[in-house]
């Protein structure tokens, strides 16, 4: 699996199907087959980066 965002191929992974993207510091979460990807905060908090990633037809 690579990180959609910067395609680095080395992700951590930090929970039952969640990874960690140690070049771009982001989440990804796969639920239901599809992966959600989220930015850390500096409060520990996430922020969804999914309507970036996927767009949605009109």
């Amino acid at each position: 699996m690579r990180c959609p965002n910067c395609n680095y191929k080395n992700l951590g992974k930090i929970g039952n199907e969640q990874y960690y993207c140690w070049n771009c510091c982001l989440e990804l979460t796969i639920e239901d087959g599809k992966m959600n990807i989220n930015q850390i905060e500096e409060d520990g908090s996430l922020s969804s980066l999914n309507d970036i990633f996927y767009q949605q037809g009109s």
